[in-house]
């Protein structure tokens, strides 16, 4: 029986209300165990905590890099103490761990409030409380109005008698529309906690799955002495957890799904990681690096047996080997030797940018979050990061990839006029002498009036005021989960024909002459993103059965018989809707719903059957007219758009609205302009010639414009128009010729040469197709996509940075994005101020990193050839530790913070200076090169230096000697006071906050010298730093000596400066300059 379970738990699981067993005749009992309800989105537990946070951390090449070091430094005599490289490597490893664990405990407070819930449970005939995680499959729920569900739920029965429910999704979808969900007509009479006890049912249903819209499943109710009723399943019957009860007192309901198989948590989905071009740029560098480490190593390593070659050299008479030394092997000393160089020079590789790095990220992505400018005061909110990592990403956008609805407009749709048999009506222009007069015209007014799902709420209480009785009339309003449903429905009031309520199933209407029509709801054949159209079958008081259908003109128009298309065909610029009806005799209608039924029932391909049963009863029909809804664009949308393009970026529409409805709001949006020639790759035109042609016609245009061009100065725009079906033409490898391959090429060229793209007609896959495209064209360009609705979560998922909008369609983008901004036109900030700040902040934070590195690891590897390379470390184990950790690390976080070289206002108005620090400019090699021949330059100055100044012996008044200890911290001081000094002069923005630190960490560090070698420290082993630094400060020639370094070092910088910014300066630094002067 075992094995029997098994397999039936694979395909459906069955659910026994209330845990009653089905009677011994009907089917046998299966109990199954399925998860409690508690949810989980935390990562660590606490026992797992410490292993797995590690293994995380060491996948990083760099940490695990460190920890091999510091292995080495424990297992063989190697120069410095192990505490040098263990310290600062355990100090990174705890920050991270510290902020990795603190966000997780974040999640379980979240979860463990969850799961703590109170919930009414029915049990034996009554409601007990109990706790939101003790739920189980099967268990009967009871929910008030205004809660949330625990679970996913079935309905069995609300308070309103037709047994429907109202329900609001924002925290799933972000829909905040009321949608309507139905109990199973056999199950809605059980009112009471009694009666819903006494209820033997079972269901079967399909096995969870992420999909929040569908729902598949059957019912079996069993009753005394009948054989049981089946009845189907769908997704509107099924209560998901996260959403919230409406406008309904109390509904019972069923657990179907549990804890981590209900559909809210299985949308979870973690999203993959998505990398920065500097984070790139940052990993080539450190390899780069490494060679340089390994190759100082190797080289001391052969000078080193090179300059003991000679007996007198190897074991001179005041060092004489130990016998064990002499016993081993040459080359294992040699081995050793090489890992004590490494040691030794591993400070070239800093371990604590990684942390810098993550921190600047981390508190970098508050300045978005606190920009007062990104506050919405309508939606109440501001920008969301939801990636920090990606911050320095926004300063490196090529490709902006835009949706069009709810984007670009407001999604706030508006009635603007119907046409019916080419006869135009517009709303309030009716009582100018506008008789209604064509055959079909109630028939089209009806039509509107109830092929929709729209539901009607009555005296709505608005902050506590009921909008009651007004003028005498009771006042109603629309909600729907669709905006354009909303303001057809209200289109046809203003028209005469108002549509009242649904009441026992049937529609009333309220016509022209104030007579009310009932109409019996038969079918509601819903709306879905494939058909593009939805239906409804109504029976006429007249008893004649007549099915309504409206959708986009492209699904309806193939369907229509009869009817006046040609003058019907849509107007431009608007979103226009087709209706259409059919009358059904009574034989036909019948068979019409064998076919619902038969589809309904079925438990696999559901979606499928009903599809095909659809697609047989839609057709036929006669075309009543069209209706045109218009979209508004949202504020400053062509502003934005225009900032883009002069910013250097491109940007493309792809939207699902079809060509003409698009093309109107690119030309408002300023994407296209009069002067644009517009070149058509479209269905319309490849269905006239091939589209191997029309490719070809195409390129000509474009490339023999450009070799024109090349002299004038006035050039051409082009903008492209392409629609989905030639794209996947387009993309699609055709077996046939051997050049088809070439189509992408051809057709990445044409775009490349257009200043704007619109694609129209677009699946969701699609704009994630052509994402996915131009990232992987030969430039690699970084690319950007922006959208609001659950339709464009794929296109998000596939860019580099993908922002979302919180607007009307829901917050499913906005969840799914790296970054949510309230409107459209934060995104000119966000890019232009933000990401261009953040991109020159992390590149000075890199670069500088590896620079000041190299100026206190050189000094090392050049004093080996003065200590015969005997691994004698320059500094002193403290000063290794603290140099990145203390002495250098805050100055360049706070500036890597602050940093402004250009004010935010100069930013806004001049787009173009985006272009200065496009394709990651601040990060090439030429300038990687010069940080670092930069830093090599201060080491040679520091070492050589110190050292010239240490010939002339007589060097303290009282003619004492200096040691090499001296020598070391001498060469430590002028490096410290150097490195931040750099940064000093780099920084052009001062707040009090640079001072302090820059300033502080200078003072920090004398105080600490002072400190270090003017107390004996009875932990150490040594004193080799008692009274050093005093000692050095004691000379004048040292303070000479330092404060001559320190210039030398940093004139060739000041120098490069002056000159770069007298002779080319950038469009940034005309700038600086220009604010200066004003």
């Amino acid at each position: 029986t075992d094995c029997a379970g098994e397999e039936y738990w694979v395909d459906s699981r069955t659910v026994y209300i209330g845990h009653k067993e089905p009677p011994p005749a009907a089917e046998a009992y299966i109990p199954q165990r399925y998860p409690d309800n508690r949810i989980v989105s935390s990562k660590y537990t606490l026992w797992n905590f410490i292993p797995k946070n590690l293994f995380e951390q060491f996948r990083r090449i760099a940490n695990f890099y460190f920890l091999l070091i510091f292995l080495v430094q424990l297992i063989i005599d190697t120069p410095t103490s192990p505490v040098t490289s263990g310290l600062p490597l355990f100090f990174v490893i705890t920050v991270t761990a510290i902020k990795q664990g603190y966000e997780d405990w974040l999640r379980h407070k979240a979860d463990c409030s969850i799961n703590e819930c109170p919930v009414d449970m029915v049990q034996q005939g009554t409601v007990v409380r109990t706790q939101s995680s003790k739920l189980r499959v099967g268990d009967v729920v009871m929910v008030r109005e205004d809660e949330t569900f625990p679970c996913d739920l079935l309905l069995l029965s609300s308070s309103h008698d037709d047994g429907t429910c109202y329900v609001t999704t924002t925290s799933l979808d972000g829909e905040s529309s009321h949608k309507t969900y139905y109990a199973v007509p056999d199950t809605m009479d059980f009112k009471t906690e009694q009666k819903v006890d006494s209820l033997h049912a079972t269901i079967e249903c399909e096995q969870p799955q992420p999909d929040l819209y569908k729902f598949v499943g059957r019912i079996n109710i069993y009753k005394e002495r009948e054989d049981p009723i089946a009845r189907s399943l769908g997704a509107e019957n099924l209560l998901l957890r996260g959403a919230t009860l409406k406008n309904t007192e109390h509904i019972y309901a069923v657990a179907i799904y549990t804890g981590m198989d209900t559909k809210m948590a299985l949308n979870y989905q973690s999203k993959s990681q998505k990398r920065s071009a500097v984070e790139k740029s940052m990993n080539a560098f450190l390899i780069v690096y490494l060679c340089i480490l390994i190759s100082k190593a190797v080289i001391n390593t052969v000078l080193k047996y090179a300059w003991q070659w000679s007996v007198d050299r190897d074991e001179p008479w005041y060092n004489h080997r130990t016998e064990i030394d002499r016993e081993r092997h040459v080359v294992i000393r040699a081995f050793t030797d090489f890992l004590a160089f490494m040691v030794l020079f591993n400070y070239i590789i800093p371990v604590s940018m990684y942390v810098t790095v993550e921190m600047q990220k981390f508190l970098g992505s508050y300045f978005i979050a606190w920009d007062k400018d990104m506050y919405d005061e309508e939606l109440g909110v501001g920008a969301q990061v939801n990636t920090s990592d990606l911050n320095e990403e926004l300063g490196q956008v090529e490709y902006v990839f835009t949706d069009k609805t709810g984007t670009l407009t407001e999604n706030n749709m508006e009635f603007i006029e119907c046409c019916v048999d080419g006869h135009v009506y517009i709303p309030h222009a009716i009582c100018n002498g506008q008789i209604l007069s064509a055959e079909h015209e109630d028939l089209f007014f009806r039509a509107l009036c109830l092929c929709h799902t729209v539901q009607v709420k009555e005296e709505e209480t608005v902050d506590s005021i009921k909008r009651g009785i007004h003028l005498g009339k009771p006042t109603s309003f629309y909600i729907s989960s669709s905006p354009d449903e909303v303001a057809l429905v209200e289109g046809m009031k203003r028209l005469g024909y108002t549509y009242l309520r649904l009441k026992d199933s049937h529609m009333e209407i309220l016509n022209k002459d104030d007579e009310i029509e009932r109409f019996e709801l038969l079918h509601v054949l819903n709306f879905d993103s494939v058909r593009r159209r939805m239906s409804v079958i109504v029976k006429s008081s007249s008893g004649e059965y007549l099915l309504f259908c409206k959708g986009a003109d492209t699904s309806i128009f193939p369907r229509v018989v009869s009817g006046k298309v040609e003058q019907v065909r849509a107007r431009e610029g608007l979103r226009t809707l087709c209706v259409a009806y059919r009358s059904l005799s009574p034989v036909e209608y019948e068979e019409t719903c064998h076919q619902l039924d038969d589809a309904k029932l079925a438990l696999q391909d559901r979606e499928q059957r009903l599809a095909q049963a659809y697609d047989l009863i839609e057709r036929d029909f006669t075309l009543l007219g069209a209706t045109a809804v218009e979209d508004r664009l949202q504020e400053k949308a062509a502003d934005t758009i225009e900032s883009l393009q002069k910013a250097g970026m491109k940007v493309w529409v792809l939207t699902g609205d079809k060509m003409e409805t698009a093309a109107a709001t690119c030309y408002a949006s300023k994407l296209f302009r009069r002067s644009t020639q517009i070149l058509e790759l479209t269905k319309k035109r490849t269905e006239e010639q091939s589209l191997h042609d029309v490719l070809f016609d195409l390129s000509r245009t474009v490339l023999r414009q450009r070799t024109l061009s090349g002299l004038s100065v006035e050039c051409q725009d082009y903008g492209l128009i392409i629609d989905g079906a030639t794209l996947s033409a387009v993309l699609k490898p055709s077996p046939e010729s051997s050049g088809s391959g070439n189509y992408r090429e051809i057709f990445l060229e044409i775009s490349r040469n257009c200043s704007a793209v619109l694609c129209c007609r677009m699946a969701p896959l699609q704009k994630a197709q052509i994402v996915k495209l131009i990232k992987a064209s030969k430039e690699h360009p970084i690319t950007l996509a922006i959208g609001d609705g659950a339709n464009d979560v794929s296109m998000i998922l596939e860019a580099h940075v993908g922002i979302g909008i919180m607007g009307k369609e829901g917050r499913q983008a906005a969840r799914n994005s790296d970054y949510a901004i309230p409107k459209f036109k934060h995104l000119k900030k966000m890019l232009l101020v933000h990401g261009h700040l953040y991109y020159v902040r992390i590149a000075e934070l890199v670069q500088y990193f590896f620079y000041k590195n190299v100026c206190f690891i050189f000094p090392q590897f050049l004093y080996q050839f003065f200590c015969g390379f005997s691994q004698q470390p320059l500094y002193d184990t403290a000063y290794l530790t603290l140099y990145n950790i203390s002495f250098t690390s805050l100055p360049i976080l706070l500036y890597s913070l602050i940093e402004k070289h250009i004010s935010i206002e100069t930013l806004k108005r001049d787009p173009t200076l985006y272009r200065d620090v496009a394709k990651n400019s601040l990060l090439r090699w030429p300038v990687f090169l010069y940080w670092t021949c930069l830093g090599l330059f201060n080491a040679c100055i520091f070492f050589f230096g110190a050292y010239f100044l240490f010939d002339n012996t007589t060097f303290t008044s009282n003619g004492q000697m200096f040691g090499n200890w001296t020598f070391g911290t001498l060469v430590f001081t002028v490096l410290v006071f150097t490195v931040t000094l750099k940064l000093a002069l780099d920084t052009h923005h001062w707040t009090w906050i640079n001072h302090f630190v820059i300033w502080g960490s200078l003072l920090f560090y004398v105080i600490f010298s002072l400190l270090w070698g003017g107390i004996i420290w009875p932990f150490l082993n040594y004193q080799r730093m008692y009274y050093v630094f005093m000692q050095m400060l004691s000379s004048g020639p040292a303070w000479l000596g330092i404060i001559l370094l320190i210039t030398i070092s940093l004139l060739p910088d000041v120098v490069k400066k002056v000159l770069c910014r007298t002779l080319w300066p950038t469009a940034t630094e005309r700038a600086q300059v220009g604010r200066t002067a004003t």
